[in-house]
């Protein structure tokens, strides 16, 4: 699930990792086409989205996110914009299969905050590996909120369907049995790197970083600045995390050296 996303200006202060309790949720405005998915009202899907984004934008205090225009395709975000400026946002789903926009939508999202440019894609299948992982955590996150918060009441009983299909997802991606990634990463790195996009691949990667965030995710924040001072000649995955960790919040810095660990990458800490 490739997207060739749009390189966008968002702006972010220079804040902890976590968003503070008194500050409020950044806005995200979505225009969602009508009679492009099926049965579903573009308000439910609205409401959907925004739930899908509130697990993650807390996380990225003072972000400032350009209106997306919501259209039926892909799923894939665009890197041309709308005539009006707007980021071109398309989800490949239906009537009113809400885990699905969710999952989509969470991973779409995750590319935006990732801040992604059209450059060489060395290193993208770690990219796509994080927005999958992060579909997954706004889904486990939603089947949690949506027990008590959902978007309307009578949407509550719904909860359990968010967890079951990351749950089917997740299943289906784990680790060789008596593996650690490292070891999967050192007989697959060729393979995962070869397109960047090979979801099931990805998935695996998902899968095995999804518990580091989800005990951590003030640290969502890091992500940020994954795509910081690019080079444009391919980079190997350890220069890729190191510039990465490099160009991070101190306060983020330890918790890349753990994403590290899990590939057996040794990151230097001095910068």
């Amino acid at each position: 699930m490739r997207t060739a996303l749009l390189f966008l200006t968002l702006c972010i202060t220079q804040a902890s990792a976590a968003a503070p309790a008194t500050q409020p949720i950044p806005t995200l405005h979505l225009n969602i086409a009508k009679n492009a998915f099926g049965d579903a009202d573009p308000s439910d899907i609205n409401a959907v989205l925004q739930s899908t984004a509130r697990e993650l934008l807390p996380h990225f205090p003072g972000i400032k996110l350009e209106h997306i225009n919501v259209v039926r395709g892909g799923p894939i975000t665009l890197f041309d914009r709308a005539r009006d400026g707007s980021i071109v946002m398309k989800l490949d789903c239906e009537d009113s299969y809400w885990s699905q926009y969710a999952f989509q939508f969470g991973h779409e999202l995750c590319h935006v905050l990732c801040r992604f440019e059209e450059h060489e894609t060395s290193n993208l299948w770690f990219e796509e590996s994080l927005c999958e992982m992060s579909s997954l955590f706004v889904l486990r996150q939603m089947s949690e909120t949506w027990k008590t918060d959902a978007p309307y009441k009578g949407w509550r009983s719904y909860a359990p369907s968010l967890n079951k299909y990351a749950a089917e997802r997740i299943e289906k991606a784990q680790l060789p049995e008596g593996k650690t990634l490292a070891d999967w990463y050192a007989a697959n790195a060729e393979a995962i790197a070869k397109t960047g996009e090979d979801r099931k691949l990805n998935a695996i990667v998902a899968v095995a970083l999804l518990p580091l965030f989800e005990a951590h995710p003030d640290h969502w924040s890091a992500v940020y600045h994954l795509n910081d001072n690019r080079p444009k000649e391919p980079q190997s995955f350890t220069a890729h995390l190191q510039r990465w960790h490099d160009h991070c919040d101190s306060n983020d810095r330890a918790f890349i050296r753990d994403i590290a660990k899990q590939f057996e990458v040794r990151l230097s800490p001095d910068k």
